[in-house]
């Protein structure tokens, strides 16, 4: 298990490998799982591959989206974590799972594992979501993990709503 960063219940999460080409591009091919992200699907597998082996953020920033395992068979069932936005100086929580995996509490165990690394490991001092209006999953898991809303805001055209949770240092 040394090669996982976070172990959940069910999910495994680490950094992106060549092996998770296949699955991503698959995953990015469902019209359901792009309608609110704003993405476009890769153009093949090799597309998919060359994000992978082109993704810095690890290097970069020590931290970024981590592959999505289900433990009962160690396949690639999606991506979450975070990123850092330089032009903003923000960090946000993303999240995307094949739908099959849709309604079973996974994208708010991978979500939760991912906000409390960043608050609790990694020292963040504030982690945003945001998220389009009308999707609802998402708002929701959002909310599961104790986000706040904190305002409206443009994403990617349309209207959506800014989450955060920040750290609290206790003294």
């Amino acid at each position: 298990m040394s090669n996982y960063l976070l172990t959940t219940d069910r999910l495994y999460l680490r950094p992106f490998q060549l092996e998770d080409a296949l699955g991503f591009y698959t995953l990015n091919a469902d019209p359901a799982v792009l309608r609110y992200t704003g993405d476009t699907p890769f153009a093949s597998v090799a597309a998919a591959a060359a994000f992978i082996r082109h993704y810095d953020h690890y290097a970069q920033y020590g931290y970024g989206r981590w592959a999505v395992l289900d433990q009962r068979d160690t396949q690639f069932i999606g991506f979450c974590g975070l990123k850092y936005h330089p032009d903003t100086d923000e960090v946000d929580l993303g999240y995307r799972l094949r739908r099959e995996y849709w309604g079973q509490g996974m994208a708010t165990e991978a979500a939760r594992a991912c906000l409390d690394y960043g608050l609790d490991e990694l020292h963040l001092n504030r982690i945003i979501g945001r998220v389009v209006v009308g999707n609802l999953a998402s708002v929701r898991v959002l909310e599961k993990i104790g986000m706040q809303r904190v305002g409206p805001l443009d994403f990617e055209g349309q209207p959506g709503w800014l989450y955060e949770a920040r750290c609290f240092v206790k003294s």
